[in-house]
């Protein structure tokens, strides 16, 4: 007699255990990351937490340079109009100077407007490139979510083994071809 205890259902479906494609999708579309959890691959979270905090912190940055320069534009633009351009360092257009710069060293009030309009649409590029990006990375994460869910009882044998056969074929107007067939056995 066996003095074995029979498994629970539980504990049989914890050892035959298979994560379903879709649900680790959908948990990682929720909350990101949760997919790889769901998955059992632990160890990419701190890849997938650092491309995300990556992401954030360029769209971020970029933003806030972005309208820095949308400001500074903005108002040296009506400032412009209104004839009342001034070297008050409260302005935002005389604020965003590298130090020790003024407006005149800038190359003149059109040149500096035209360089503040294109650091603001250069800014705004990067900006949406960022943005991009890290929708590229999102979508990547649950790719590799739903990747690792198809292929996680995946069995990869050690013994890979290429066949090379020479072959012999004859054609349609009976002419003979040789050809060399490679066969991959995995």
């Amino acid at each position: 007699m066996s003095d074995s205890i029979p498994l629970t259902q539980k504990e049989i479906d914890r050892l035959f255990w298979k994560p379903d494609p879709m649900r680790a999708v959908w948990l990682g579309a929720v909350i990101p990351g949760a997919g790889q959890i769901y998955n059992r691959s632990y160890w990419k979270l701190p890849i997938v937490y650092g491309g995300f905090m990556g992401c954030i912190y360029a769209v971020t940055w970029t933003n806030n340079q972005y309208i820095g320069y949308k400001d500074a534009y903005r108002d040296i633009y009506y400032d412009n109009l209104k004839g009342n351009v001034s070297n008050d360092p409260s302005k935002s257009y005389i604020a965003i100077l590298p130090e020790g710069y003024t407006i005149d060293r800038m190359g003149g009030l059109s040149s500096y407007q035209g360089r503040l309009k294109e650091w603001q649409n250069k800014t705004r590029r990067y900006r949406d490139l960022s943005i991009a990006i890290s929708v590229l990375v999102y979508a990547l994460t649950l790719v590799d979510a739903y990747v690792d869910a198809q292929l996680y009882d995946f069995d990869i044998s050690d013994d890979l083994t290429l066949n090379v056969y020479p072959q012999l074929y004859y054609d349609l107007y009976n002419q003979r071809t040789a050809e060399v067939k490679l066969a991959l056995t995995f």
